[in-house]
């Protein structure tokens, strides 16, 4: 397994950490390979520029700013967002490295004949995780329609290997969550990432879990 681990999170330490932990130590105890891009640390540039979009359809050019994002989403066979949903949707920072890595030629293939639609060019990935925390409720969330979910779910989803294996997991009320509540959490994604794998491997015991 090649596990490709895409972070968005601007504070070190946030309860969004402890996820990302979880996460890579499930990875890590499952023998998988895994390489990890932390946007804001890394200090990814998310706009499309003019100059960009000038180039978006050539596929030799396109690629060339974000080479590195490109040949590890290539490399890959399972891929996993972690990240603080927003106004019901993604941050910027990684809706911005959707709209520059997810390429033409890379993520899908644009239409040929007119009434066409794009094809999915992510075939060889076979697994998609998604995870991540929400200050409002679930019902609040579920009644907005949860844009950032659907945005990875189905629209990255629908790139993916046909009937790829898929987990998502939320948690809610973060700014009135107690710490029981959030390692309960913590409890619950390292049981998803189990799933994902196809692994029945115990969760591991984890220390008192940060705040948002």
């Amino acid at each position: 397994m090649r596990a490709l681990v895409v972070y968005c999170h601007p504070k070190e330490g946030s309860f969004a950490s402890a996820v990302r932990d979880t996460i890579l130590d499930r990875l890590r105890a499952a023998g998988a390979e895994t390489r990890l891009r932390d946007l804001y640390a890394e200090g990814f540039q998310p706009v499309l520029t003019r100059d960009d979009l000038d180039c978006y359809l050539d596929c030799e050019k396109n690629r060339e700013p974000v080479k590195d994002h490109v040949a590890d989403l290539q490399w890959c066979d399972t891929l996993i967002f972690v990240y603080p949903t927003w106004w019901y949707g993604l941050p910027a920072m990684l809706k911005g490295w959707l709209d520059r890595v997810l390429l033409p030629d890379v993520a899908f293939l644009m239409p040929k004949t007119e009434g066409e639609t794009i094809r999915p060019g992510l075939h060889h990935i076979e697994r998609l995780g998604v995870f991540t925390t929400c200050g409002a409720s679930w019902w609040l969330t579920r009644l907005v329609g949860a844009p950032g979910k659907r945005t990875l779910m189905r629209g990255v989803g629908f790139l993916m290997k046909r009937r790829a294996s898929k987990v998502f997991a939320a948690t809610f009320l973060m700014d009135s969550a107690t710490p029981a509540q959030l390692q309960k959490h913590l409890t619950t994604v390292a049981a998803k990432m189990d799933r994902l794998m196809g692994a029945k491997a115990a969760a591991p015991v984890m220390s008192r879990a940060p705040a948002e």
